[in-house]
Parts: C-alpha cells; structure tokens; sequence
C-alpha cells in the first residue's frame, strides 16, 4: 500500500520513447491481464455500463446534456480504473490478485490520489456544462436525441457548430491526456507528489506525440465501440483499456531500479 504523503525527491520520474505502434502492445498485455484475472475487471466495467446506463435514463431527452456527460467520463475515466492499474501491477509482480485488492484502492489513505481525482472531476464537469452550453445556445433547434445530435450539429451545412464542438473538447482534453496517460498508475505505484505525476505524464506525452496520438485514439474506438453496443460492451472495454494503461505507464516512465525492465 503507497504511503499517504510523498517524501520530497532528489529528482522526478524520467519518461521514456516508444515505439510507435507500442500502444498495440499496451492492448495486448491488458487483454492478458483481464483474462488472468477477469472478476475485478468485469466488476469495474459492469458498475461503468451501469453509469452509463444511468445518465441515458436521466438525459435520453436531453441528448446536448448526454453527449457531454459520456465525452466527460472519459477524461475521469483514468480515476475509475485505479482498482485495475492494482491488479496489473500484481500480475506483473507475480501475486495473487483479486477484488478485494482493486477495491482496496478505493479507500480514501491516500490525499494525492484523492486531490487528483478531484481535479479530473472538476474537469470534466466544465466539459459537460460547456458542452451543454454551447449545443442548447447555437443548436439550430433543440437536440433532443441522438438522431437530433446527427442532423442538427454533426451534419449541419448553415454552421460550424460541431466544429465548435470537437475544436473545445479537443482543447480541453488534450492536455487532459497527457497530463493522466501515466500520472495516476505513478501515484499508485510510487510515492511521488501530483505535481511530478503530472508533469512526468506530461514529459513521457511531448517525449511520445505519434505513439500517444495513436494511443489515444484507440482509446476513443474502443470506448466508443463499447457505447455502440448499448453499452454492454463497457463491461470489457473499460477493464481492457484500464489493464492495458497500466502497461503503457511501464514502457512511459522509468523504473526507479535501473535493474528494472
């Protein structure tokens, strides 16, 4: 179990290159991970299909409040797999692993991991209130389901209002990934502060653009294949993308043993 406070460092974390196609590799280690130790993986993707499930029945006429809450979920969506990133570091560790290990990081020992996961939620709750904000305010007419979100934002020809869209998320969420694609598994793994979590994410993101650039957009296909399939696919999306970013933190950051692969 990580200490509750970071001891102050001689030096921060040191990111590393990849390969470009190592992202692949990141989703096939995960795969690997969920099949050794399927039941938390599966528990944490049935309780996100729930969520998300949820937030259909309470916005399912209110899709402009709905296409922002899911875009939101990704960006705290590294916060939701701090149970997995546990069980993969078990795995790697060659120990046996279960629920109540991925459970255990849910209790609140650790600020660090409690701050940052503040700090994402706050993000994306402005995601989803601009979001929301900007579709009910230059809709064209009201946005009120998915086949609404279609015609009137993505396929309108009068505006550029999902230009709009996509321009915002993506400037909010870019440094969002960086800033997570490695922070949160190395506050679990080391006891390091949040702000050289955050900027060692940050180092290992601007080190890596093209692998990151695909990463990232695995992620989304993934994610959104799992969402297409009335989020049933969640279940298996959300532990294999959890599983597979705890290995891309591996290859991102180096190990504090030299020794270390």
């Amino acid at each position: 179990m990580p200490p509750t406070t970071a001891p102050a460092r001689s030096q921060p974390p040191q990111a590393r290159t990849v390969a470009l196609l190592q992202p692949l590799r990141w989703l096939k280690r995960g795969w690997a991970d969920l099949l050794r130790c399927p039941v938390p993986g599966l528990v944490h993707g049935l309780a996100s299909a729930l969520f998300g499930a949820v937030l259909v029945a309470l916005a399912r006429d209110r899709f402009w409040l709905l296409a922002g809450a899911f875009s939101g979920f990704m960006l705290v969506a590294p916060v939701v797999a701090t149970g997995l990133y546990a069980v993969s570091r078990g795995i790697e560790r060659g120990r046996p692993v279960g629920l109540a290990d991925a459970l255990a990081t849910w209790r609140p020992r650790d600020g660090r991991l409690v701050v940052f996961g503040v700090l994402l939620a706050l993000a994306g709750t402005g995601w989803v209130l601009t979001s929301a904000s900007l579709i009910t305010r230059f809709a064209a007419a009201p946005v009120n389901s998915p086949a609404d979100f279609l015609h009137v934002v993505v396929l309108s020809r009068t505006d550029w209002l999902f230009e709009a869209w996509l321009m915002m998320g993506s400037v909010l969420a870019a440094p969002m990934f960086a800033s997570s694609v490695a922070a949160i598994p190395l506050l679990l793994d080391r006891p390091v502060s949040v702000r050289d979590a955050v900027l060692t994410s940050m180092r290992a993101a601007l080190a890596n653009p093209l692998p990151m650039a695909l990463w990232a957009t695995l992620i989304l296909v993934v994610t959104l294949l799992g969402m297409a399939t009335a989020l049933v696919g969640l279940v298996v999306a959300v532990p294999w993308l959890a599983h597979a970013s705890w290995h891309a933190y591996r290859d991102l950051v180096a190990p504090e043993d030299a020794s270390e692969p």
